[in-house]
């Protein structure tokens, strides 16, 4: 029985999405400004035909134009609400959204490679068959295990394209998830970045931020202007973010992830997929 590799978990990031307290304390001021502007109403036709007797109400207008409790309670916390309120956007959020969208492409590319990768690592077997063959007799054992099963073994250009392609994806979504990630958790980079938002007079939500693997950096970009704000990931700034691993390091890395660690390589072919010999 085949056995899925074990599929990577988006980080569980807390990233609450921008609420609009200007939004709200516009509504619930309105709302009593209109309440407000009824009772100037009201009162200014009291005066009117109190004094000349030409006219009544039913009674019940003055109900109308009351300011209610809630009215009253939504207005004052919006007053309080408002001193959280990011007239220029949040940043980190944003960051921290772009990292989630990379996340989620990222789990997508892995789960494609461990459908490739179970479907290809029959290989696997052949190669623990071949090198433990210590006999003629394994030998011709490992030549009839080929012979009769050559169209399992047989892996298509389709496949390894497959897995070429998924490779790649998953590297470019890790290192885009990985890039904003680090921004946003660092104090000086977000006030770096929110500078030029605030000089550039737009929003973070308005912004184009991309994560530039040549340029080595994560940049902004603004619609008002084709200036770029960027922190360097290298190293090679005030900042100091420096992120890059080498190909030794990755790789260790991954020797010590668990979906390495579930995987056929590391547990060998029969464990992994009939756990046997584990």
């Amino acid at each position: 029985m085949k056995k899925i590799l074990k599929p990577l978990f988006l980080l569980a990031i807390s990233s609450a999405a921008h609420s609009s307290e200007l939004d709200t304390l516009i509504d619930t001021s309105s709302s009593i400004v209109d309440q407000i502007n009824k009772g100037i109403l009201m009162v200014g036709a009291a005066t009117e035909y109190s004094h000349h007797g030409y006219g009544l109400s039913y009674g019940n207008v003055s109900d109308s134009v009351q300011i209610s409790d809630e009215q009253l309670n939504a207005y004052n916390d919006a007053l309080l609400g408002i001193s959280t309120y990011m007239p220029y956007g949040d940043l980190k959020s944003v960051l921290e959204d772009k990292a989630v969208t990379e996340l989620g492409l990222m789990d997508s590319a892995v789960e494609t490679f461990t459908e490739v990768v179970v479907d290809m690592i029959a290989v696997q077997n052949v190669a623990e068959m071949a090198e433990t063959a210590s006999s003629p007799q394994e030998e011709e054992q490992v030549q009839t295990f080929v012979e009769n099963n050559i169209e399992v073994l047989t892996i298509t250009q389709e496949e390894v394209d497959t897995y070429n392609q998924a490779t790649e994806d998953i590297e470019t979504h890790a290192n885009n998830a990985s890039a904003f990630l680090a921004v946003a958790g660092n104090e000086q980079a977000v006030d770096f970045l929110e500078s030029g938002i605030e000089n550039a007079n737009t929003t973070a939500e308005e912004t184009n931020i991309f994560y530039d693997a040549n340029a080595q950096w994560v940049a902004m970009g603004y619609n008002t202007t084709r200036n770029l704000t960027a922190v360097m990931l290298n190293g090679n700034d005030n900042i100091g973010l420096d992120l890059y691993y080498s190909e030794a390091d990755v790789l260790s890395l991954g020797s010590e992830s668990d979906y390495y660690l579930s995987g056929p390589t590391a547990l060998g072919y029969n464990c992994f997929m009939y756990e046997t010999d584990c």
